[in-house]
């Protein structure tokens, strides 16, 4: 059973309406089956804060920021982060460069 966590690694910021108005979040989504581990980023851009008031920056929590992602957004990455997982469990077949039957001596 694979284990999620959305981490928010940088936020970028304006001055304008508001001081340290957030206008970009970059995050992660990390994947952790077992000894197997995969992570994958993502980023969001905002036209607002969300919500219905302002929250100044030095309040913000990273569970706030996380909320203003679009859940699909993180149910899409998680589904990628499991991809990845599983072709660690159960790598893919490789396919072989087998000579070609009419060049064989």
């Amino acid at each position: 059973m694979t284990t999620f966590v959305t981490t928010i690694t940088a936020l970028y910021t304006l001055q304008t309406p508001d001081p340290d108005y957030v206008v970009n979040a970059f995050w992660q989504v990390t994947g952790v089956d077992g000894e197997y581990t995969a992570t994958i980023a993502g980023n969001t851009q905002f036209s607002s804060q969300q919500g219905a008031e302002f929250i100044p920056y030095d309040q913000l929590t990273e569970a706030i920021v996380i909320g203003w992602i679009p859940a699909n957004d993180i149910e899409s990455s998680q589904q990628c982060v499991q991809g990845q997982i599983n072709s660690l469990i159960t790598p893919p077949a490789l396919p072989a460069d087998t000579p070609l039957p009419w060049s064989q001596g």
